[in-house]
């Protein structure tokens, strides 16, 4: 082994015994099972007692689309998406930028806003189920009490019992907790615009909302585009805070709830391993092009 060789052996080994122990855990339990998950899916084992099973290729995969429930529930995935997504969004935003411009106590505000995400999703649920109580009259209580108190009783509703605006009000609680991390990121981003950036621009002339507009925005994309690929994974994920507030019902239904049902109360392997890789591949839509285009990223820079 020429004197080169050696050299960089030396250089490189440690660092590499130091990772392959992490390497050969995640090569097993998360890859390996993702395989053994889609091999699962692509079988007819549809209880848990018969011995082997058979290749059925992509059957479950289609057949899935004719249950009503798989429609619903996938439905229901969405509308929670684009309100959670939308609403962290512009939340997280408006209180970014509230502190942006400053103001008294912004630590403590900092630290109000942030705490909710240290919450884990189950008890947010538990005291979100109170206050979305679907009493009305004498029988409020929780936010619908509330408007009562306040002489907005014509905002009582059934919250997430509504078949219309059900899940949309499903997304209160997620909105309410993932707002803090998102106005944690954009705040970052706001305090990255170098200042001598913001001082050219007014010396050219530019009034204060055509900095934001022209210097201060563009900066934010790579902030907006990190959230939403944060969120994005998380909506299509949810089941904890989901059960947490209305239980296994039809009318909330999402597919990490359906392939529970599917796995656990129905025992069939094979359909909840079809739904878990629908949720995978759901995921790896918005994951993988965000991981191509900051590699192309980095490499550019």
């Amino acid at each position: 082994m020429s004197r080169l060789r050696r050299s960089r052996l030396k250089r490189w080994l440690p660092g590499l015994l130091l990772v392959t122990p992490s390497i050969v855990l995640i090569a097993v339990f998360v890859y390996g099972m993702l395989g053994w998950n889609f091999r699962l899916a692509m079988t007819d084992q549809h209880d848990e007692i018969s011995e082997g099973s058979r290749f059925v290729g992509l059957e479950n995969f289609v057949a899935l689309w004719d249950q009503e429930r798989w429609g619903l529930s996938v439905r229901h995935a969405i509308v929670f998406t684009l309100v959670f997504v939308g609403g962290a969004l512009a939340l997280g935003w408006l209180l970014a930028f509230l502190m942006e411009k400053g103001i008294k106590g912004e630590g403590g505000f900092r630290t109000v806003y942030l705490f909710p995400m240290a919450i884990s999703f189950v008890a947010t649920g538990v005291v979100w189920r109170w206050l979305m109580n679907s009493g009305q009259g004498e029988q409020a209580v929780g936010l619908n009490r509330l408007f009562q108190a306040v002489g907005l009783g014509f905002l009582e509703n059934d919250w997430f019992r509504g078949e219309t605006w059900g899940m949309a009000a499903m997304a209160i609680p997620a909105i309410w907790q993932m707002s803090g991390y998102v106005m944690a990121l954009f705040l970052a981003g706001f305090r990255g615009v170098p200042e001598e950036l913001r001082e050219a621009a007014r010396v050219d002339g530019c009034r204060e909302w055509q900095v934001y507009r022209y210097v201060v925005f563009p900066f934010l994309r790579p902030v907006t585009l990190s959230a939403l690929i944060i969120l994005g994974h998380i909506s299509l994920k949810v089941f904890d805070l989901i059960v947490s507030v209305s239980g296994k019902q039809i009318i909330t239904d999402v597919p990490a709830v359906f392939m529970w049902v599917a796995v656990f109360d129905a025992h069939d392997p094979a359909k909840g391993a079809t739904i878990a890789a629908y949720i995978v591949l759901a995921v790896a839509v918005f994951v993988v092009p965000y991981l191509i285009w900051n590699a192309r990223r980095e490499k550019r820079s």
